[in-house]
């Protein structure tokens, strides 16, 4: 019986590099989903609920042939998930509140292939410098906080800004690749194997 198919259900570069290190190249089939909060939701139920929709919205019909990995990823402080600013003065004041705290990056994986549903969510815990209002102003120069939950790129000059991580750094850019093995053997797709001789 032939591998399924990986679809990964995420525009998101980053995620698609994090997979290429796992030696896969999936489909990239975005979803569209609307990831507005519910009112009084918490952090994890939304990055939970977001990630399952995704994996939902990409597997129609649902195959045995196709293995959908979906994720969502938030920054929570003060138990407050901090989306993608939506523009420089937001992610100046996301930036600052962050400055010389400890926050958490939580992520929900959600794989579907036929009718298996398989999830799992994963925390790391990140620790700030404190900022200057000079390094703020470098950094949103940049560029890299525009796009990005929490206003920062771990994988990029936003590492300058971190002074301690307690758990899966990939999980902080946006897909934690143990977790992701896991789930993915789970599902029937044997990453990290060698090529059959």
């Amino acid at each position: 019986m032939a591998e399924p198919r990986l679809v990964l259900a995420s525009g998101s570069p980053r995620r698609a590099e994090l997979l290429a290190r796992l030696g896969c190249t999936p489909e990239i089939r975005p979803a569209e989903v609307d990831e507005t909060p519910l009112v009084g939701e918490v952090p994890l139920d939304l990055v939970v609920r977001l990630a399952e929709a995704k994996a939902r919205a990409v597997q129609q019909p649902p195959t045995d042939e196709v293995v959908v990995l979906a994720a969502d990823t938030t920054v929570v402080l003060d138990g407050e998930s901090l989306g993608k600013p939506r523009d420089d003065t937001e992610a100046a004041g996301m930036l600052r509140r962050l400055s010389g705290r400890t926050h958490e990056v939580l992520t929900a994986l959600a794989v579907h292939r036929g009718q298996q549903r398989l999830a799992t969510t994963v925390t790391t815990r990140v620790r700030f410098r404190v900022l200057t209002d000079r390094e703020v102003a470098w950094y949103l120069a940049t560029g890299e906080p525009r796009d990005k939950a929490g206003a920062y790129a771990l994988q990029g000059a936003g590492a300058a800004l971190v002074d301690h991580l307690d758990g899966s750094d990939t999980n902080v850019i946006g897909l934690p690749l143990a977790a992701t093995v896991l789930l993915l053997r789970h599902a029937g797709l044997d990453v990290l194997a060698p090529p059959p001789a």
